[in-house]
């Protein structure tokens, strides 16, 4: 029953522990209480029992902070008929004595509690527990003080997940918290670490130097002598402390502000565990670290300096006692992201994305020098799929097709990935890599990720895109049409559609990354072979880029979004970072090209990188306007409208009725380069030819072509150089 009862704040009890209480007791204590209002006590206390209530429950937090819940049957049973299960904190942040509900998922559940207690794990095994005495008096909460203290032992139990603390000194901003919290969980590995907010009143009474591994002090507040002697008690025990832009320092080390560095955007140089250094930009606190020149029981280390003039220290790592203790110590703000700052200018919104991904991996070094895993969690289950379509009437005309096309068991095999269309979904079937259930019934289907209705809207295709396969994780949407796509008649326009792809692919073999938040997609599409498509096919991949960033520029409002396509196949932010990318396969089966189009756009996914919305919350802050953020569903449907249109046009009038909206967004214009290597010649960059290859002129050569299969160009240092497998 642990596993399904939860607080408000997100805590879990761990074990439920019978301790019967004889009626005596009750009345007894009915008649100490208060007020028959629900009221917090201290973790040292016994619970405190309501008139008329049938039990009484305490749970202990990861902090130590015990909460009573006891609750009239009436008002249990009212909440659990309308309040599930809460999987996420509060929406008010919670402090030492705050009350908070326990959620049951029946009321049934709700009455097999009675008479029981529920203790944190945490903190005691049943065996420490002391037993009650049965004859109880008025001094019954004494009593148990007295056992408490002599009988609990605080243990951490083996499989059970350490705890980070969060502390923001005075601060009590919900979005600090969940910014710091939020960095936290994207690189440690979530599943095995508890993170929870240690509040200043905390600090003192809580027990949780004893049941931590790390410590983060994230406040530029002054440190209080108490909390400080706290904070080193807590190293003294082999405890962790990662400081963000804070105050807290201790012997051999001391802070110096320098004005000038306040807010501002600086290069650092940061020494990595293997000797190598790594340099990124990053926002500073506008303090320093300074050696102090006496006696230090600490052994100090510069971990980066600034890359200026002074060499200033920003980063150190401390040690502490004899029992492991040890700190590492930040005036650079790697917890903060780009859209928690107030960046000023667009040289730092530049220097400081290009930058993200090194702040991770400067993080990730950081966490795993302090003990912390930050290995990848597991790879997500494969969930089933489900047949949608923007057109009832081509649905049912597809599922007619199904019924002469798949075998008597509903399986339409495939060398790739088998499918087997079920009208409703079979929890027994395994899913794998290469067999797949498809749900056909469409009022089964609900996504938090994915709108049909948004899909719907945004899809104004004659052909494109009208049958659907959405999955929230797949292997890659790549496989998904493969046993369907030569032989399903042409107008029901296939496309299969992912949240989020285990093994998703790039070109040239590459490994396509696919988290949540990135538009995922497969596109097929036939092409006649005597067409002005079907002789120029590498063009495809050119249409494609130029359909994703038109999916968004073509928005009334979104026109100056940076959006902008690189040869042969990528998506862009200006010429600076990548956020998305197309890869295009083509098979001929007599005079008619099947071709599959996967793009990966990264539409919310602000890190490790940037994303489109970045892009349009950059924008509304540059230029006052209030544009919305975009969604997933909405890009892939406008991507394919648009792409239909572009094929049509292309069809009718060849490269020069495309070329001048693909110049429009491109990022080579005029742009020199070196062919093959760093001293290879120089060359311009001119456009692309008839057949879609690189165009560029090279002097006492003139123009040539360059073939996007065998070469590859490197934008970070102006290279055109040949791809090798």
């Amino acid at each position: 029953m642990e596993d399904r009862l939860q607080m408000d704040n997100g805590m879990v009890p761990h074990k439920i522990v019978s301790v019967h209480l004889q009626e005596s007791t009750l009345k007894e204590l009915a008649q100490v209480a208060p007020s028959v209002k629900e009221q917090s006590v201290s973790s040292t206390q016994m619970d405190e029992v309501t008139p008329g209530a049938t039990f009484g429950t305490t749970v202990k937090s990861g902090l130590g902070v015990a909460e009573s819940a006891g609750q009239e049957k009436s008002k249990l049973e009212k909440e659990s008929e309308h309040e599930d299960a809460s999987n996420s904190l509060s929406d008010k942040e919670t402090g030492a004595g705050d009350h908070h509900h326990l959620h049951l998922s029946s009321c049934h559940e709700c009455l097999q509690l009675e008479n029981s207690t529920i203790e944190s794990v945490r903190f005691a095994s049943a065996e420490n527990i002391p037993e009650l005495s049965n004859d109880c008096n008025s001094k019954l909460e004494e009593k148990n003080d007295d056992c408490l203290a002599r009988g609990i032992k605080r243990v951490n139990l083996a499989g059970k997940p350490p705890n980070v603390l969060i502390y923001l000194g005075s601060e009590t901003a919900k979005v600090k918290f969940e910014q710091v919290k939020s960095i936290l969980q994207e690189c440690i590995d979530a599943d095995s670490y508890a993170i929870y907010e240690l509040h200043e009143e905390q600090v003192l009474k809580a027990p949780w130097i004893d049941n931590s591994l790390l410590l983060i002090i994230a406040t530029e507040e002054p440190i209080s002598e108490e909390h400080h002697k706290q904070f080193m008690k807590f190293l003294s025990k082999g405890g962790k402390i990662l400081g963000f832009s804070s105050s807290f320092t201790f012997d051999g080390i001391q802070i110096k502000r320098k004005s000038k560095l306040k807010k501002t955007v600086h290069e650092l140089v940061v020494s990595k565990m293997d000797s190598t250094e790594i340099k990124l930009n990053l926002l500073v606190s506008g303090c320093i670290f300074e050696e102090v020149m006496k006696e230090s029981t600490s052994k100090v280390k510069t971990l980066s300096r600034l890359n200026n003039a002074d060499k200033d220290t920003v980063i150190v790592h401390l040690t502490y006692g004899d029992s492991g203790g040890e700190a590492i110590l930040s005036q650079a703000h790697l917890e903060l992201d780009i859209n928690s700052m107030d960046v000023q200018t667009e040289e730092d919104f530049n220097l400081l994305k290009i930058s993200n991904t090194k702040r991770y991996e400067v993080l990730k070094e950081i966490l795993i020098s302090l003990g912390l895993s930050c290995e990848l969690s597991e790879i997500p289950m494969l969930t089933p799929i489900y047949l949608l379509s923007s057109d009832e009437e081509i649905h049912l005309a597809f599922l007619k097709w199904l019924e002469g096309n798949v075998d008597a068991e509903g399986l339409r095999a495939s060398s790739k990935v088998s499918l087997k269309f079920v009208s409703s979904c079979e929890s027994k079937m395994e899913i794998t890599p290469s067999f797949m259930q498809v749900i056909t019934e469409m009022g089964s289907f609900s996504s938090e990720h994915f709108s049909l209705k948004t899909y719907q809207q945004n899809l104004q295709t004659k052909k494109l895109g009208k049958i659907l396969l959405f999955t929230e994780v797949t292997t890659t949407t790549m496989n998904l049409l493969d046993g369907l796509m030569f032989e399903l008649p042409e107008e029901m326009g296939l496309i299969a559609i992912a949240v989020r792809q285990t093994q998703g692919k790039g070109r040239g073999g590459n490994v396509w990354l696919s988290p949540v938040g990135c538009a995922l997609s497969t596109l097929h599409i036939t092409i006649p072979l005597h067409s002005n498509l079907g002789q120029r096919i590498p063009f495809i991949q050119h249409l494609v880029s130029l359909a994703v960033v038109e999916s968004v520029r073509s928005i009334p409002g979104y026109e100056d979004i940076d959006l902008r396509v690189k040869w042969p196949n990528d998506i862009y932010y200006s010429d600076l970072m990548k956020l998305g990318g197309v890869l295009v396969n083509s098979t001929l089966i007599e005079t008619t090209f099947h071709i599959l189009i996967g793009f990966g756009i990264n539409v919310n996914n602000s890190n490790p990188t940037i994303c489109i919305n970045d892009l349009i919350r950059k924008f509304n802050k540059e230029e006052g306007t209030k544009l919305k953020a975009l969604t997933t569903d909405c890009l892939i449907a406008r991507t394919v409208t648009v792409l239909e249109r572009l094929i049509d046009i292309f069809q009718e009038k060849g490269p020069n009725g495309v070329l001048p909206r693909y110049y429009k967004y491109w990022v080579h214009s005029g742009k020199q380069v070196h062919l093959h290597n760093e001293e290879g010649p120089i060359a311009w960059i001119v456009g692309i030819d008839d057949y879609g290859f690189l165009q560029v002129h090279e002097e006492g050569k003139g123009v040539v072509s360059v073939h996007p299969d065998g070469n590859s160009f490197d934008m970070l240092r102006n290279l055109i150089v040949p791809k090798h497998s």
